[in-house]
């Protein structure tokens, strides 16, 4: 018989005890830029304000200021909207970080002053310094969760354009067969333009004598900063046979896993299989749900070269009976996930709150949000 997983109570001890936090990190690439790659702002120029805008929502909701407007999305409503919500229930301390947007929220954050990544389809993605730089400040902040909450719940949640062309880029890189089931901002996955500009970037990266058993060189050819730092933090909060340390709840999808990938690359196999369990990427019904990827089979893909397979949650969240527009376009697939409404989404119900109830309220938030009452 298949042992209870401890993982979610766990969770809710933390979250029960006051131990968990939220850390967004936001982060920009130059791959958002090619037209056809990314959904998350109707056009290259606005997915330049995507990450900031979307701290700004989460920051102060609806009602509150946000000198950056969300960028038009071919339909829907960012998910910041949901993770908003989410935060009126949980009420987690929150930490943005700025490791290389292309524009500052008017938000308290932490900058790193560090630029975006160029393209992914360059092999030569961020500068080696760069990513050594985002390492150090991950690991510090990893480091300081870790000494302040020793049985605590890190989330962690991303904002960044075209990141899931980095993800499958990464992910590639790395040896994984990504290809085709990675998930996207678009209602149908760019499968053939992402392929194209991978490849693009792989060759790139191999004629400069790069390959998979050197992942801090894979990510500075092919990622994106958030990736960098993301990886920082966990190598400073999680501890190898640490079994009864930290967590930490990787809020979103496929991007999650590629870090997840990533992490598991730099370890030895013996690391992989005690840390591990100390860590769930969680996300969406939407994202799961989706036909034109595959998050099961990605994580499978993941312990095929590995050895191991990262747990795959996901929130019960659903929008049908809602009557804001803008949140039924979720159940047509104009939009999925992002900044961690997934993981929140999931917590709120680990809290007690039901599915119903939470969409309900982000079907309020909706409409204060674009001026119609639901």
């Amino acid at each position: 018989m298949t042992p209870p997983d401890r993982w979610p109570a766990r969770a809710q001890a933390a979250l029960r005890n006051d131990q968990t936090q939220l850390l967004l990190v936001l982060a920009g690439t130059q791959t958002a830029a090619v037209p056809g790659i990314s959904a998350a702002g109707a056009t290259p120029e606005s997915r330049r304000l995507t990450a900031a805008a979307d701290a700004e929502l989460l920051w102060g909701g609806p009602a509150g200021p946000r000198p950056h407007a969300l960028p038009p999305l071919p339909a829907g409503v960012s998910p910041a909207l949901i993770s908003w919500v989410a935060q009126q229930q949980l009420q987690l301390p929150l930490l943005v970080v700025d490791a290389g947007a292309f524009v500052a929220p008017a938000v308290p954050h932490v900058q790193l002053a560090l630029p975006p990544a160029a393209c992914l389809s360059s092999g030569a993605a961020m500068a080696p310094q760069a990513v050594e730089r985002l390492l150090q400040r991950g690991r510090q902040l990893g480091r300081g969760f870790r000494r302040r909450h020793r049985q605590g719940l890190l989330v962690l949640a991303e904002c960044v354009p075209g990141g899931t062309s980095t993800a499958e880029a990464l992910l590639r890189g790395l040896g994984v067969d990504a290809a085709g089931v990675v998930s996207g901002s678009l209602r149908q996955p760019p499968h053939a333009l992402r392929g194209a500009l991978v490849q693009q970037g792989l060759d790139a990266m191999a004629a400069r004598g790069i390959r998979a058993a050197a992942p801090l060189q894979v990510l500075a050819a092919v990622g994106d900063p958030f990736q960098a730092m993301a990886l920082g933090v966990l190598q400073g909060l999680l501890l190898p046979a640490a079994a009864d340390g930290p967590q930490v709840l990787l809020a979103g999808g496929s991007q999650m896993l590629a870090l997840a990938g990533l992490w598991m690359a730099s370890l030895s196999g013996a690391e992989r299989a005690s840390c591990v369990d100390q860590l769930a990427v969680v996300t969406t019904a939407w994202v799961m749900q989706e036909p034109g990827s595959n998050l099961e089979l990605l994580a499978q893909r993941l312990e095929a070269v590995w050895g191991v397979q990262p747990r795959l949650l996901h929130s019960d969240l659903r929008f049908h009976g809602c009557q804001q527009q803008a949140l039924l376009d979720y159940e047509c697939g104009y939009v999925k996930e992002g900044v961690g409404a997934g993981g929140l989404a999931w917590l709120t119900q680990l809290a007690g709150l039901s599915p119903q109830a939470l969409a309900s309220a982000c079907d309020q938030a909706c409409g204060q949000l674009l001026r119609v009452e639901p």
